[in-house]
């Protein structure tokens, strides 16, 4: 019992400390964002790795998820509701839900993990701590712009993962399922409101921020070579996963 209670302490202190920490990350970050014209080359160039580079797989994803929302829709209203709600419930789901949320997860394992290995093998490596020798701020250098990126491009990936997602709920509802056109395009019309669009980009922002605040954190903590930098990465992925999860219940909570 002693060892349990012994243990529990000790993660206990072990969250706060991270928590003084990963606060101390934000605040600093904050404070390098007055510095963003300074490093618009950099920033670009996240952009490109973060959004760019992660629309195939965000099309891929999406794309699926649309079409079996669709088939599952109709499987649900089988001979109990009006078939043109089929439009609804893809786009409703996309939009609010599965466009912002799947993103975000999809681009923690991707995006998330790239940033955690790079940043934790300058660590390891001490590149980080030239630069601070050279005085480079690594917040202004390292983080922000990831997190500028981050922050920049999740909202535009979801807004195109809604469109393929939608598209492909449409095309698997006329070709396999066989709805027609108007009864989806109806459906879609029927309960959409605009504040549905603003949600799901409020919703992505917050998303970009956490994922690629929490993989920088997880990189700039490495420490234990190679090992210590795949730990970082798989800690990157899991936290930022779990930390989507927790504030998209947050938002739902608070803005719906």
């Amino acid at each position: 019992m002693s060892l349990f209670f012994d243990r529990m302490g000790r993660y206990t202190i072990l969250f706060f400390v991270h928590m003084a920490r990963f606060s101390t990350l934000v605040l600093n970050t904050l404070r390098a964002s007055a510095l963003v014209p300074s490093y618009l080359r950099i920033i670009f160039a996240q952009m490109m790795s973060v959004g760019v580079r992660s629309l195939p797989i965000v099309a891929f994803t999406s794309a699926f998820m649309g079409m079996v929302t669709s088939v599952q829709a109709v499987y649900q209203f089988q001979s109990y509701v009006p078939i043109y709600l089929v439009g609804s419930i893809v786009t409703e789901s996309m939009v609010l839900e599965l466009g912002p949320v799947l993103t975000a997860l999809v681009l923690s394992g991707r995006v998330g993990a790239t940033i955690a290995a790079e940043l934790g093998t300058m660590r390891v490596t001490e590149q980080i701590d030239a630069l601070e020798s050279l005085a480079i701020d690594p917040v202004a250098y390292l983080v922000m712009p990831r997190v500028v990126a981050g922050m920049v491009m999740l909202p535009v990936l979801t807004v195109f993962a809604n469109c393929i997602g939608i598209l492909g709920g449409f095309l698997a509802a006329i070709l396999t399922l066989k709805i027609t056109s108007f009864d989806f395009i109806k459906g879609m019309k029927l309960y959409f409101v605009p504040w549905d669009v603003f949600y799901g980009l409020i919703k992505a922002f917050i998303f970009g921020a956490a994922m690629t605040l929490i993989s920088c954190y997880q990189g700039l903590n490495a420490r234990g070579g190679a090992e210590g930098v795949g730990r970082a990465t798989t800690n990157a992925v899991v936290v930022s996963c779990l930390s989507i999860f927790l504030l998209n219940y947050v938002l739902a909570s608070l803005l719906l």
